[in-house]
């Protein structure tokens, strides 16, 4: 199950980047190297870190062949996805759900401490976003808009909890998900906000 959130998260954020590439009207090369980097950025750095290398989509091109997939899907469907807000939206959600939860197991297979592996998957899930709002000029979503690495973080907490009371992994995994992917929909529902602090 561990491998299939990892394609799916793949899928997921590949096809957010996508959408992000479209709207900027760039090339199909440009919108590949978009999806790229926002698939598999997060974990790029996470196995940087951590020091695992070769990192892990050098090792499976599935990975490769997941975001070339999904690339292929969304310029084909495009036109399906005319909600194109809406449908960035949801598969950047499934996404964070899911890299977060990755990221966090990765920590823990490295025996790292409880913190540093929440951290992990907050990098997990959303420095490959972060990647791709610099290449596409804009402030990243992180660092201006509603709540999103704390979803993570809030997520990664909740990995451990439910770890402390022996849930089964499975159980965990979909819990964990579920909760960054409602934390995030509860705050854009509501437009819940960190406090900003300006400079006069």
């Amino acid at each position: 199950m561990f491998y299939t959130l990892d394609i799916i998260g793949t899928f997921a954020f590949a096809i957010s980047g996508v959408l992000i590439a479209m709207q900027k009207r760039m090339d199909v090369f440009g919108i590949f190297i978009i999806a790229f980097v926002t698939a598999v950025g997060g974990g790029t750095l996470r196995d940087i870190l951590i020091g695992k290398t070769p990192v892990g989509w050098m090792n499976d091109l599935n990975y490769v062949y997941t975001i070339a997939g999904a690339v292929v899907i969304s310029i084909l469907f495009r036109k399906k996805l005319n909600k194109l807000r809406t449908s960035l939206f949801l598969f950047d959600t499934i996404g964070l759900g899911v890299f977060t939860i990755i990221g966090v197991e990765i920590g823990i297979s490295s025996n790292l401490h409880p913190i540093i592996c929440i951290a992990l998957g907050t990098i997990s899930a959303s420095f490959g976003g972060v990647i791709r709002d610099i290449l596409c000029n804009e402030i990243p979503v992180i660092f201006r808009k509603e709540i999103y690495a704390t979803a993570c973080i809030l997520g990664g907490i909740t990995f451990f909890v439910l770890r402390y009371f022996n849930l089964k992994e499975d159980l965990i995994y979909i819990f964990t998900a579920l909760m960054v992917i409602s934390i995030r929909l509860i705050v854009v529902k509501f437009r819940i906000q960190l406090p900003k602090i300006y400079h006069e």
